[in-house]
């Protein structure tokens, strides 16, 4: 099998095979997920995408099983391949989104920098659901492209990727509100995150959004090496008194083991309806 992932002949029927599904894997007839081969099954390639490193062994086996319907191609973000121009649909869900990859930023916990570099803005797709590595670090005329791109999407735009705080500056924050959108996601990963993140509230109060909305979300980081739980309720508390409603993300290192206590924690604060309990922090 071929360790990386490069675009089919035009016309070949490619099946692409993840080992997991999420909310952004492509649903359409050519996708399948964590099985083996059906009777029916015929096809040019295979391409097994991995997103995660701790999954890389079960996708191995997979490419096994799947090499006699069709050479099989095995790649994705799990491999540190970079990526390349974004095709929609083809290994992430139609309306997702990439319009730049890589990151001028060398943060400890983080594959992207290693794997993409810094900003590369790509061509331009159309999507609702945008996942760039860090959209901020983009040059404005890339972003003013990618702006009037949402304005003409018929569904509620959301920025899933993570916006960078530190990045924000008042006329982003307009131009974001101008977009309605329903879902703005930061991320608070190391204590160092806190005063970039209470200045883009603030940045965005003014600009008009609500914190009654929770448009405003935020990725919180937790369980990395020396985090304790009491410094994680911290962050997550903080978070919510700045007007973001948080979602916590479990750190893994790369088989994906974590502890039941930092697994109990992620739970509680992963999910909207639960964090609503702590709505009056």
């Amino acid at each position: 099998m071929e360790k990386t992932i490069e675009p089919g002949g035009v016309g070949a029927r490619i099946i692409r095979v993840f080992p997991r599904r999420t909310r952004a894997t492509p649903d359409d007839d050519l996708v399948r997920v964590d099985c083996q081969p059906g009777l029916f099954d015929e096809a040019d390639e295979i391409h097994v995408s991995v997103a995660f490193t701790w999954d890389v062994p079960k996708a191995e086996k997979l490419a096994e099983a799947w090499k006699s319907v069709a050479p099989v191609k095995v790649g994705g973000p799990a491999y540190g391949f970079p990526g390349g121009e974004f095709e929609p649909g083809t290994y992430l869900k139609n309306g997702y989104v990439i319009t730049s990859r890589g990151c001028p930023n060398r943060c400890w916990f983080c594959s992207v920098p290693k794997r993409e570099g810094g900003v590369r803005e790509l061509e331009i797709k159309d999507g609702w659901n945008v996942l760039d590595d860090n959209i901020l670090a983009c040059s404005t005329a890339h972003k003013e492209k990618v702006f009037s791109m949402l304005e003409r999407q018929r569904r509620p735009i959301e920025f899933t990727g993570g916006l960078e705080a530190a990045r924000l500056t008042a006329a982003d924050a307009i131009s974001l509100k101008a977009l309605k959108p329903r879902q703005l996601f930061f991320a608070y990963d190391t204590p160092d995150d806190y005063g970039p993140l209470r200045s883009a509230a603030s940045l965005l109060l003014d600009a008009g959004f609500s914190r009654k909305s929770h448009t405003l979300r935020c990725y919180v980081l937790i369980g990395y090496p020396k985090d304790t739980i009491a410094t994680a309720l911290r962050r997550l508390e903080d978070t919510m008194r700045l007007g973001f409603l948080p979602m916590a993300m479990l750190w893994r290192n790369e088989k994906g083991t974590t502890e039941h206590s930092w697994r109990s924690l992620q739970r509680e604060w992963a999910r909207p309806r639960i964090i609503g309990a702590y709505k009056n922090i």
